[in-house]
């Protein structure tokens, strides 16, 4: 998260953390788009990753 910040859409805490409960809102809509078989509903290691990188460039 501190590396590369010119990367991030949202550079500041509150901004990102704004950013991160909104993807983890969005997820299932991306998993549904980018055709990728996830079952939201059981809490995986993996889903909180990509909810992670998602909230770098969500707006």
């Amino acid at each position: 998260m501190l590396q590369h910040p010119e990367t991030r859409e949202n550079k500041t805490s509150p901004d990102f953390l704004e950013a991160l409960a909104s993807y983890a809102e969005d997820i299932e809509g991306y998993y549904y788009n980018t055709d990728v078989n996830v079952d939201i509903e059981t809490a995986a290691w993996s889903t909180f990753a990509d909810i992670f990188m998602g909230a770098k460039v969500h707006e």
